[in-house]
Protein backbone atom coordinates (compact mmCIF):
# COMPACT_ATOMS: atom_id res chain seq x y z
CA UNK A 1 0.00 0.00 0.00
CA UNK A 2 1.25 3.43 -0.91
CA UNK A 3 2.22 5.46 2.17
CA UNK A 4 0.23 8.67 2.56
CA UNK A 5 2.25 11.83 3.05
CA UNK A 6 1.27 14.28 5.77
CA UNK A 7 -0.08 17.60 4.51
CA UNK A 8 0.34 19.33 7.88
CA UNK A 9 2.40 22.52 7.69
CA UNK A 10 5.43 22.23 9.98
CA UNK A 11 5.81 24.99 12.57
CA UNK A 12 8.13 27.86 11.74
CA UNK A 13 11.51 27.50 13.38
CA UNK A 14 12.30 30.76 15.13
CA UNK A 15 15.01 32.58 17.07
CA UNK A 16 13.86 35.04 19.76
CA UNK A 17 16.12 38.05 20.40
CA UNK A 18 16.14 40.68 23.14
CA UNK A 19 18.41 43.73 23.29
CA UNK A 20 18.80 45.32 26.72
CA UNK A 21 20.63 48.48 27.83
CA UNK A 22 23.87 47.83 29.71
CA UNK A 23 23.39 48.14 33.44
CA UNK A 24 19.64 47.48 33.16
CA UNK A 25 17.57 44.88 34.98
CA UNK A 26 18.92 41.68 33.43
CA UNK A 27 16.43 39.40 35.20
CA UNK A 28 13.48 41.43 33.96
CA UNK A 29 14.87 41.50 30.41
CA UNK A 30 15.23 37.71 30.45
CA UNK A 31 11.66 37.38 31.70
CA UNK A 32 10.55 39.55 28.76
CA UNK A 33 12.46 37.17 26.45
CA UNK A 34 10.73 34.14 27.99
CA UNK A 35 7.38 35.84 27.45
CA UNK A 36 8.34 36.49 23.82
CA UNK A 37 8.96 32.76 23.47
CA UNK A 38 5.49 32.08 24.91
CA UNK A 39 4.00 34.54 22.42
CA UNK A 40 5.79 32.80 19.55
CA UNK A 41 4.57 29.38 20.69
CA UNK A 42 1.04 30.79 21.02
CA UNK A 43 1.38 31.81 17.37
CA UNK A 44 2.45 28.29 16.39
CA UNK A 45 6.22 28.81 16.05
CA UNK A 46 8.94 26.62 17.54
CA UNK A 47 11.63 28.71 19.25
CA UNK A 48 14.90 26.82 18.84
CA UNK A 49 17.12 29.49 20.42
CA UNK A 50 16.86 32.64 22.56
CA UNK A 51 19.52 35.33 22.28
CA UNK A 52 20.05 38.08 24.85
CA UNK A 53 22.38 40.98 24.10
CA UNK A 54 23.36 43.97 26.22
CA UNK A 55 24.26 47.14 24.35
CA UNK A 56 24.69 50.78 25.30
CA UNK A 57 21.96 51.42 22.71
CA UNK A 58 20.45 49.43 19.82
CA UNK A 59 22.34 49.62 16.53
CA UNK A 60 20.56 52.02 14.18
CA UNK A 61 20.83 49.76 11.13
CA UNK A 62 20.35 46.26 12.59
CA UNK A 63 19.57 46.73 16.33
CA UNK A 64 22.19 44.10 17.25
CA UNK A 65 25.35 45.02 15.32
CA UNK A 66 27.18 43.35 12.40
CA UNK A 67 29.02 40.74 14.49
CA UNK A 68 25.86 39.41 16.09
CA UNK A 69 24.09 39.44 12.71
CA UNK A 70 26.80 37.18 11.29
CA UNK A 71 26.55 34.85 14.30
CA UNK A 72 22.77 34.58 13.86
CA UNK A 73 23.16 34.02 10.11
CA UNK A 74 25.24 30.93 10.84
CA UNK A 75 22.53 29.64 13.22
CA UNK A 76 19.87 30.31 10.59
CA UNK A 77 21.71 28.19 8.04
CA UNK A 78 22.62 25.38 10.45
CA UNK A 79 19.21 25.06 12.14
CA UNK A 80 16.96 25.79 9.13
CA UNK A 81 15.48 28.83 10.87
CA UNK A 82 12.67 30.60 9.01
CA UNK A 83 11.75 33.40 11.43
CA UNK A 84 13.56 35.95 13.61
CA UNK A 85 11.56 37.69 16.36
CA UNK A 86 12.75 40.77 18.27
CA UNK A 87 11.32 41.69 21.67
CA UNK A 88 11.30 45.43 20.92
CA UNK A 89 9.90 47.34 17.96
CA UNK A 90 12.17 47.58 14.94
CA UNK A 91 12.32 50.43 12.45
CA UNK A 92 11.52 49.68 8.79
CA UNK A 93 15.22 50.24 7.98
CA UNK A 94 16.33 47.71 10.61
CA UNK A 95 13.88 45.10 9.35
CA UNK A 96 14.99 45.63 5.75
CA UNK A 97 18.69 45.33 6.63
CA UNK A 98 18.16 42.26 8.81
CA UNK A 99 16.06 40.44 6.20
CA UNK A 100 18.65 41.20 3.55
CA UNK A 101 21.50 39.91 5.72
CA UNK A 102 19.75 36.86 7.23
CA UNK A 103 17.54 35.97 4.25
CA UNK A 104 14.59 35.05 6.49
CA UNK A 105 11.49 36.82 7.74
CA UNK A 106 12.08 39.31 10.59
CA UNK A 107 9.31 40.61 12.84
CA UNK A 108 9.07 42.38 16.20
CA UNK A 109 6.89 41.87 19.28
CA UNK A 110 4.16 44.19 17.96
CA UNK A 111 3.92 42.26 14.70
CA UNK A 112 3.76 38.99 16.61
CA UNK A 113 0.99 40.21 18.93
CA UNK A 114 -1.00 41.49 15.95
CA UNK A 115 -0.67 38.06 14.32
CA UNK A 116 -2.01 36.37 17.46
CA UNK A 117 -4.91 38.81 17.62
CA UNK A 118 -5.71 38.13 13.97
CA UNK A 119 -5.83 34.38 14.58
CA UNK A 120 -7.98 34.80 17.72
CA UNK A 121 -10.53 37.26 16.28
CA UNK A 122 -13.91 35.57 15.88
CA UNK A 123 -16.56 38.29 15.80
CA UNK A 124 -16.97 41.01 13.19
CA UNK A 125 -16.02 43.62 15.79
CA UNK A 126 -12.78 41.89 16.79
CA UNK A 127 -11.82 41.30 13.15
CA UNK A 128 -12.44 44.97 12.34
CA UNK A 129 -10.37 46.13 15.30
CA UNK A 130 -7.49 43.80 14.44
CA UNK A 131 -7.49 44.81 10.76
CA UNK A 132 -7.38 48.48 11.75
CA UNK A 133 -4.42 47.87 14.06
CA UNK A 134 -2.62 45.83 11.39
CA UNK A 135 -3.03 48.56 8.77
CA UNK A 136 -1.83 51.25 11.19
CA UNK A 137 1.20 49.05 11.92
CA UNK A 138 1.78 48.41 8.20
CA UNK A 139 1.46 52.00 6.95
CA UNK A 140 4.93 53.28 7.99
CA UNK A 141 6.46 50.00 6.80
CA UNK A 142 5.17 50.19 3.22
CA UNK A 143 8.59 51.46 2.08
CA UNK A 144 10.09 48.10 2.94
CA UNK A 145 7.16 46.09 1.64
CA UNK A 146 6.86 47.75 -1.77
CA UNK A 147 10.30 48.93 -2.88
CA UNK A 148 10.01 46.74 -5.97
CA UNK A 149 6.86 48.62 -7.04
CA UNK A 150 8.15 52.19 -6.59
CA UNK A 151 7.74 53.28 -10.18
CA UNK A 152 5.48 55.59 -12.15
CA UNK A 153 2.27 54.35 -13.73
CA UNK A 154 2.03 54.75 -17.49
CA UNK A 155 -0.72 54.69 -20.07
CA UNK A 156 -3.81 56.71 -20.86
CA UNK A 157 -5.13 58.96 -18.13
CA UNK A 158 -1.90 59.08 -16.12
CA UNK A 159 -0.16 62.05 -17.72
CA UNK A 160 0.89 64.87 -15.44
CA UNK A 161 2.70 64.72 -12.09
CA UNK A 162 2.07 60.99 -11.83
CA UNK A 163 1.85 58.86 -8.71
CA UNK A 164 4.25 56.18 -7.58
CA UNK A 165 2.91 52.75 -6.65
CA UNK A 166 3.88 53.22 -3.02
CA UNK A 167 1.94 56.50 -2.85
CA UNK A 168 -1.08 54.70 -4.28
CA UNK A 169 -0.73 51.92 -1.71
CA UNK A 170 -0.44 54.43 1.13
CA UNK A 171 -3.54 56.23 -0.06
CA UNK A 172 -5.49 52.95 -0.30
CA UNK A 173 -4.37 51.93 3.20
CA UNK A 174 -5.37 55.33 4.63
CA UNK A 175 -8.77 55.09 2.92
CA UNK A 176 -9.27 51.60 4.38
CA UNK A 177 -8.24 52.87 7.84
CA UNK A 178 -10.82 55.67 7.63
CA UNK A 179 -13.48 53.15 6.57
CA UNK A 180 -12.67 50.82 9.48
CA UNK A 181 -12.73 53.71 11.96
CA UNK A 182 -16.21 54.66 10.74
CA UNK A 183 -17.30 51.03 11.08
CA UNK A 184 -16.02 50.91 14.67
CA UNK A 185 -17.87 54.13 15.49
CA UNK A 186 -21.07 52.46 14.31
CA UNK A 187 -20.29 49.37 16.44
CA UNK A 188 -19.53 51.62 19.40
CA UNK A 189 -22.96 53.25 19.03
CA UNK A 190 -24.59 49.80 19.09
CA UNK A 191 -22.61 48.85 22.20
CA UNK A 192 -23.67 52.08 23.89
CA UNK A 193 -27.32 51.20 23.29
CA UNK A 194 -26.71 47.74 24.79
CA UNK A 195 -25.07 49.27 27.87
CA UNK A 196 -27.98 51.69 28.32
CA UNK A 197 -30.23 48.69 28.96
CA UNK A 198 -28.05 47.74 31.95
CA UNK A 199 -27.80 51.21 33.51
CA UNK A 200 -29.61 50.40 36.74
CA UNK A 201 -27.29 47.54 37.71
CA UNK A 202 -23.92 47.75 39.44
CA UNK A 203 -21.19 46.94 36.91
CA UNK A 204 -17.92 45.10 37.60
CA UNK A 205 -15.15 44.68 35.02
CA UNK A 206 -12.36 42.11 35.13
CA UNK A 207 -9.01 43.56 34.08
CA UNK A 208 -5.54 42.10 34.26
CA UNK A 209 -2.48 40.77 32.52
CA UNK A 210 -3.11 38.18 29.83
CA UNK A 211 -3.29 34.59 31.14
CA UNK A 212 -3.89 35.77 34.73
CA UNK A 213 -7.06 33.67 34.93
CA UNK A 214 -9.78 36.29 34.30
CA UNK A 215 -11.92 34.00 32.16
CA UNK A 216 -11.58 31.14 34.65
CA UNK A 217 -12.72 33.51 37.40
CA UNK A 218 -15.60 34.70 35.20
CA UNK A 219 -16.74 31.08 34.76
CA UNK A 220 -16.43 30.34 38.48
CA UNK A 221 -18.47 33.39 39.52
CA UNK A 222 -21.18 33.28 36.84
CA UNK A 223 -21.09 29.74 35.39
CA UNK A 224 -20.79 31.41 31.98
CA UNK A 225 -18.78 28.86 29.98
CA UNK A 226 -16.27 31.44 28.67
CA UNK A 227 -13.45 29.90 26.60
CA UNK A 228 -10.46 29.15 28.84
CA UNK A 229 -7.01 28.03 27.68
CA UNK A 230 -3.46 28.26 29.02
CA UNK A 231 -2.39 30.63 26.28
CA UNK A 232 -1.96 34.35 25.78
CA UNK A 233 -4.96 36.36 24.56
CA UNK A 234 -7.40 33.44 24.69
CA UNK A 235 -10.18 36.05 25.06
CA UNK A 236 -10.49 38.98 22.65
CA UNK A 237 -14.20 39.80 22.67
CA UNK A 238 -16.00 41.24 25.66
CA UNK A 239 -18.17 38.78 27.57
CA UNK A 240 -20.90 40.20 29.81
CA UNK A 241 -22.78 38.05 32.32
CA UNK A 242 -25.19 38.54 35.19
CA UNK A 243 -23.61 38.24 38.65
CA UNK A 244 -25.63 37.42 41.77
CA UNK A 245 -24.31 38.98 44.98
CA UNK A 246 -24.76 37.40 48.45
CA UNK A 247 -27.66 39.78 49.28
CA UNK A 248 -29.55 38.47 46.24
CA UNK A 249 -29.08 41.61 44.17
CA UNK A 250 -27.93 41.32 40.57
CA UNK A 251 -24.85 42.91 39.08
CA UNK A 252 -23.08 42.83 35.74
CA UNK A 253 -19.62 41.24 35.30
CA UNK A 254 -17.63 41.82 32.10
CA UNK A 255 -14.45 40.13 30.91
CA UNK A 256 -12.38 41.42 28.01
CA UNK A 257 -8.95 41.22 26.39
CA UNK A 258 -5.96 40.90 28.70
CA UNK A 259 -3.07 43.35 28.69
CA UNK A 260 0.61 42.67 28.11
CA UNK A 261 3.84 44.63 28.38
CA UNK A 262 4.82 46.54 25.25
CA UNK A 263 1.29 46.29 23.88
CA UNK A 264 1.20 48.22 20.57
CA UNK A 265 -0.41 51.63 21.08
CA UNK A 266 -2.42 51.37 17.85
CA UNK A 267 -3.80 48.05 19.09
CA UNK A 268 -4.99 49.70 22.31
CA UNK A 269 -6.60 52.46 20.27
CA UNK A 270 -8.35 49.95 17.99
CA UNK A 271 -9.82 48.06 20.94
CA UNK A 272 -11.27 51.13 22.67
CA UNK A 273 -14.84 50.13 21.78
CA UNK A 274 -14.33 46.65 23.23
CA UNK A 275 -12.74 48.11 26.36
CA UNK A 276 -15.64 50.55 26.79
CA UNK A 277 -17.21 48.01 29.17
CA UNK A 278 -14.21 48.61 31.44
CA UNK A 279 -14.58 52.37 31.14
CA UNK A 280 -18.29 52.15 32.00
CA UNK A 281 -17.76 49.90 35.07
CA UNK A 282 -18.44 51.03 38.62
CA UNK A 283 -15.80 48.71 40.13
CA UNK A 284 -12.66 47.25 38.52
CA UNK A 285 -11.54 43.76 39.55
CA UNK A 286 -7.80 43.59 38.84
CA UNK A 287 -6.90 39.91 38.53
CA UNK A 288 -3.23 39.01 39.12
CA UNK A 289 -1.42 35.69 38.74
CA UNK A 290 0.38 35.68 42.10
CA UNK A 291 2.38 32.59 41.11
CA UNK A 292 4.21 34.52 38.39
CA UNK A 293 7.66 35.74 39.42
CA UNK A 294 7.10 39.14 37.74
CA UNK A 295 3.55 39.77 38.96
CA UNK A 296 4.47 43.19 40.38
CA UNK A 297 5.63 44.37 36.97
CA UNK A 298 2.45 42.93 35.46
CA UNK A 299 0.38 44.98 37.93
CA UNK A 300 2.27 48.09 36.81
CA UNK A 301 1.69 47.25 33.12
CA UNK A 302 -2.07 46.93 33.67
CA UNK A 303 -2.17 50.24 35.59
CA UNK A 304 -0.22 51.98 32.81
CA UNK A 305 -2.53 50.58 30.14
CA UNK A 306 -5.62 51.70 32.05
CA UNK A 307 -4.09 55.18 32.31
CA UNK A 308 -3.48 55.15 28.55
CA UNK A 309 -7.20 54.39 28.12
CA UNK A 310 -8.12 57.27 30.46
CA UNK A 311 -9.63 54.80 32.94
CA UNK A 312 -8.57 56.23 36.29
CA UNK A 313 -9.91 56.82 39.76
CA UNK A 314 -12.40 53.94 39.80
CA UNK A 315 -12.78 51.76 42.91
CA UNK A 316 -10.46 48.81 42.27
CA UNK A 317 -10.15 45.45 44.01
CA UNK A 318 -6.83 43.64 43.64
CA UNK A 319 -7.50 39.89 43.35
CA UNK A 320 -4.53 37.52 43.52
CA UNK A 321 -5.51 34.40 41.60
CA UNK A 322 -3.81 30.95 41.72
CA UNK A 323 -3.12 31.30 45.45
CA UNK A 324 -3.31 27.50 45.75
CA UNK A 325 0.20 27.20 44.25
CA UNK A 326 2.04 29.60 46.58
CA UNK A 327 3.15 29.05 50.17
CA UNK A 328 1.45 30.34 53.32
CA UNK A 329 4.38 32.69 53.93
CA UNK A 330 3.97 34.16 50.43
CA UNK A 331 0.24 34.65 51.03
CA UNK A 332 0.98 36.44 54.30
CA UNK A 333 3.50 38.73 52.58
CA UNK A 334 0.96 39.62 49.89
CA UNK A 335 -1.64 40.59 52.48
CA UNK A 336 0.92 42.83 54.20
CA UNK A 337 2.18 44.42 50.97
CA UNK A 338 -1.28 44.84 49.41
CA UNK A 339 -3.84 45.63 52.15
CA UNK A 340 -7.49 44.86 51.28
CA UNK A 341 -6.48 42.48 48.49
CA UNK A 342 -8.25 39.14 47.98
CA UNK A 343 -6.47 35.77 47.61
CA UNK A 344 -8.44 33.29 45.51
CA UNK A 345 -8.07 30.30 43.25
CA UNK A 346 -10.63 30.38 40.45
CA UNK A 347 -9.74 26.86 39.27
CA UNK A 348 -10.10 25.40 42.78
CA UNK A 349 -13.06 27.59 43.89
CA UNK A 350 -11.09 28.91 46.88
CA UNK A 351 -12.38 32.03 48.67
CA UNK A 352 -14.87 32.89 45.94
CA UNK A 353 -17.64 33.38 48.51
CA UNK A 354 -15.44 35.93 50.30
CA UNK A 355 -14.74 37.62 46.97
CA UNK A 356 -18.46 37.98 46.22
CA UNK A 357 -19.05 39.45 49.68
CA UNK A 358 -16.23 41.95 49.10
CA UNK A 359 -17.70 42.92 45.73
CA UNK A 360 -21.08 43.45 47.41
CA UNK A 361 -19.49 45.73 50.02
CA UNK A 362 -17.69 47.72 47.32
CA UNK A 363 -20.88 48.05 45.29
CA UNK A 364 -22.72 49.43 48.32
CA UNK A 365 -19.95 51.98 48.91
CA UNK A 366 -20.14 53.10 45.28
CA UNK A 367 -23.87 53.86 45.54
CA UNK A 368 -25.23 57.34 46.25
CA UNK A 369 -28.71 57.98 47.64
CA UNK A 370 -30.74 60.79 46.05
CA UNK A 371 -34.21 62.11 46.91
CA UNK A 372 -36.61 63.42 44.29
CA UNK A 373 -40.02 65.05 44.35
CA UNK A 374 -42.01 63.94 41.28
CA UNK A 375 -45.37 65.67 40.54
CA UNK A 376 -48.18 63.42 39.30
CA UNK A 377 -48.10 65.31 36.00
CA UNK A 378 -44.56 63.96 35.36
CA UNK A 379 -45.15 60.25 35.99
CA UNK A 380 -43.74 59.47 32.52
CA UNK A 381 -40.20 59.93 33.87
CA UNK A 382 -40.49 57.07 36.37
CA UNK A 383 -39.38 54.30 33.94
CA UNK A 384 -36.14 56.20 33.30
CA UNK A 385 -35.50 56.51 37.05
CA UNK A 386 -36.12 52.80 37.57
CA UNK A 387 -33.70 52.15 34.72
CA UNK A 388 -30.91 54.26 36.23
CA UNK A 389 -31.09 53.11 39.84
CA UNK A 390 -32.80 51.19 42.59
CA UNK A 391 -35.84 52.71 44.29
CA UNK A 392 -35.32 52.45 48.06
CA UNK A 393 -38.54 54.15 49.17
CA UNK A 394 -41.65 55.59 47.52
CA UNK A 395 -44.00 57.91 49.41
CA UNK A 396 -47.22 59.15 47.81
CA UNK A 397 -48.81 62.46 48.87
CA UNK A 398 -51.26 65.03 47.49
CA UNK A 399 -48.89 66.71 45.02
CA UNK A 400 -47.01 63.63 43.81
CA UNK A 401 -44.32 61.16 44.88
CA UNK A 402 -41.24 61.45 47.05
CA UNK A 403 -38.67 58.92 45.87
CA UNK A 404 -35.41 57.79 47.42
CA UNK A 405 -33.15 56.21 44.80
CA UNK A 406 -29.73 54.54 45.06
CA UNK A 407 -27.56 55.10 41.99
CA UNK A 408 -24.05 54.04 41.05
CA UNK A 409 -21.28 56.57 40.58
CA UNK A 410 -21.59 56.04 36.83
CA UNK A 411 -25.29 56.96 36.85
CA UNK A 412 -25.20 59.68 39.50
CA UNK A 413 -24.32 62.44 37.03
CA UNK A 414 -26.97 61.20 34.61
CA UNK A 415 -29.71 61.39 37.23
CA UNK A 416 -28.58 64.85 38.35
CA UNK A 417 -28.43 66.02 34.73
CA UNK A 418 -31.80 64.55 33.62
CA UNK A 419 -33.82 65.27 36.76
CA UNK A 420 -32.14 68.30 38.34
CA UNK A 421 -35.44 70.17 38.82
CA UNK A 422 -36.91 67.29 40.85
CA UNK A 423 -33.99 66.81 43.25
CA UNK A 424 -34.45 67.57 46.96
CA UNK A 425 -31.39 69.21 48.47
Amino acid sequence: MKELKSTAIPPERAIAIAVSPKGGDREMALDHLNELEFLAETCGAEVIAKIFQERAKPDGSTAIGKGKVQEIKEMVDEESVTLIIFDDDLTPVQVRNLEKALEVKVIDRSGLILDIFASRAQTAEAKTQVELAQLQYLLPRLTRMWTHLSKQFGGIGTKGPGETQIETDRRLVRDRIDLLKDKLLHIDTQRFQQRKGRQGMIKFALVGYTNAGKSTLMNALTDSGVYVQNQLFATLDTTVRSLELPNGKKGILSDTVGFIRKLPTHLIASFRSTLAETSDADVLVHVVDCSHQAFREQIAVVDETLNALDIQGKPTLLVFNKCDVISEDEKHQLEIEFPNCMLVSASQNLNLDKLLLKLQQMSEKSLTTLQLEIPYSQMQILPKLYELGEIISRLEHDEGLTLEIAVSDTNKERVISYFKQYLID
